[in-house]
């Protein structure tokens, strides 16, 4: 009798200590942890009784791309070794075309040609302008044509030649000698003279004339070539990249630019001798027009002579 009440004593706690102990479970904070499953191609079966293989490690996030990836469509790799690196003026010129390089030779010769030709005619001009001059000096201080020859004897210069030319026909007119008659043909020797003068230090100008307005043109005919070949290029490598084709235009567009460098003084020192050519032929007919100042002078003294001795008679 006392078991079977120890029993149900027993069973009577059991049930209720069994609603606080469920209260208890459910009042702890549940802690799960997430585990991410592998890839199904990473799962690998393994046998009874053998260990587990490590895991792979993970793939690198990012890869560096293969040769090719990342261009645009249409476009095609650059070989970066054909690429030419080398844009000064000299690696230019090697890699231009034989054409392109044939023109920028002849007018880099043009310009050279340009510069002789200034040096030698600023010393000619320097030269004969300090002759005429000097010249003209000689026929202001004179009185007649003999203190002229005088004074200019042993010298070289146009106002020497004048001065010789009016004594030569003087000789020539010895038997005919009337005022009117002799200045007008020593007039017209002395314009003669002159234009020889002008024309002598004229000579190398239109070098530059034909240079200056030429040249432009030259460099411009080079750079439609070597435009037309980079096109060609451009067609053939199928690839509109910039670092290909602006190398053949840089080279195109140097022909232009060096017939500009050939051109541009070209014409102005054709100017600046145009103008001082035109000063020295001014003072040529002032060294002209005292020539004949001078011959006047002597054919009115000769004729006063001849009508004092006309009278004396």
């Amino acid at each position: 009798m006392r078991g079977l009440t120890a029993l149900v004593a027993a069973l009577a706690l059991t049930a209720a200590l069994a609603p606080a102990a469920a209260f208890a479970q459910q009042a702890q904070p549940t802690q799960t942890q997430t585990q991410t499953l592998p890839p199904a191609d990473e799962v690998q079966a393994v046998d009874p009784g053998q260990p587990t293989p490590a895991p792979r490690p993970a793939a690198p996030a990012t890869e560096a791309a293969a040769p090719g990836q990342g261009v645009p469509p249409g476009t095609s790799a650059v070989n970066p070794s054909t690429i030419p690196h080398d844009l000064s003026p000299i690696g230019m010129f090697l890699a231009a075309d034989w054409v392109v390089k044939g023109v920028m030779i002849g007018l880099a010769f043009a310009s050279v040609v340009t510069w002789t030709v200034w040096l030698a005619k600023s010393l000619e001009v320097f030269a004969a302008g300090r002759r005429v001059k000097s010249g003209l000096e000689a026929l202001a201080n004179a009185r007649s044509l003999e203190d002229a020859r005088r004074a200019l004897d042993n010298r070289r210069g146009s106002v020497a030649s004048f001065v010789a030319a009016a004594d030569a026909e003087l000789a020539h007119s010895a038997d005919a000698l009337t005022p009117d008659g002799v200045k007008e043909r020593v007039a017209s020797h002395l314009s003669r003279l002159e234009a020889q003068a002008g024309r002598r230090l004229a000579i190398g100008t239109g070098v530059l004339a034909t240079i200056g307005s030429t040249a432009p043109f030259v460099g411009l005919f080079g750079t439609v070539w070597g435009i037309m070949n980079s096109f060609i290029g451009i067609s053939n490598a199928q690839t509109t990249n910039l670092a290909v084709v602006a190398p053949g235009i840089a080279e195109a567009l140097l022909a232009t630019a060096i017939g500009l460098v050939a051109a541009i003084p070209a014409v102005m020192i054709y100017n600046v001798f145009a103008r001082a050519i035109s000063a020295h032929r001014a003072l040529l007919a002032d060294a002209s027009a005292a020539v004949m100042r001078l011959l006047s002078r002597d054919l009115d003294r000769a004729a006063i002579h001849s009508r004092l001795r006309a009278a004396a008679e």
